[in-house]
Formats: C-alpha cells, structure tokens, sequence
C-alpha cells in the first residue's frame, strides 16, 4: 500500500528517472503511467509510479518502441500485486520516525536526499 502512496512531484521524479517533463507526460497520454493528481491538478508519483518509468526507460534504452514497451508492460503484474519478501513490516510509528530522520539528516554529511522537500509536507 505504501508503494501505491502519491508522494513525488514531476520535479523529483525528473530526477530520480532521468526522464523529461514532457517524456513523463507522452507516457502517462498513451496510458503507460496514470499518476495521481491534487486538488491544483498537478501530478503526483508513487513509488510504483517510478519503478514503471524506470522500466520504460531500460526498454527505450534497448531499442523497444512505444508499442512493445506497452505490450512488455501489459504482460508485467504491477509491483502492489506482487509479494513482497521483508522482515517485520514497519508501522505508522515507526516509518514517520524514519521519514523524519531522512529529512534531518538531509544534507548532513555529505547526505543528499531528493525527496527532502517531499518530506518537509509530512512535518511541521
């Protein structure tokens, strides 16, 4: 559940992908990736959202066109569907202490995180 949890703007995903605004945005017209949107309709990407943009990108990398990368995605379960293999699943309590350490310790030690301003909504 917490994969499927919209947590990262365009800007971020940007990042993290490597992929153009205007990349991310042909993916989600021809129906590759179906991010949410907030009240303001901008768009916001889960985790899953970034693993399928990810995967998009490995198959352009490889020469596979629109069509056989919608084909290769269509026969590929969703990661919320797949199980998942961890130890103890970490409660409410214990992922807000997480998330907060990663933003206090953000920029500490040489430590970047690019979801530091995703974090900062969670925290007052």
């Amino acid at each position: 559940m917490r994969r499927t949890m919209p947590l990262f703007s365009m800007g971020i995903v940007e990042k993290l992908t490597g992929l153009t605004a205007r990349q991310i945005r042909y993916y989600e017209e021809n129906e590759l990736i179906h991010p949410e949107r907030t009240a303001g309709n901008r768009r916001v990407f889960s985790f899953n959202d970034v693993d399928r943009l990810l995967d998009i990108k490995s198959l352009l990398d490889e020469g596979v066109n629109l069509a056989g990368i919608r084909r290769v995605l269509s026969k590929k379960p969703l990661k919320e569907n797949q199980p998942v293999k961890v130890g103890k699943p970490l409660s409410d309590e214990e992922l807000m202490k997480y998330l907060r350490s990663e933003l206090v310790n953000a920029g500490k030690f040489g430590k970047t995180s690019l979801i530091q301003g995703e974090l900062s909504r969670f925290f007052r």
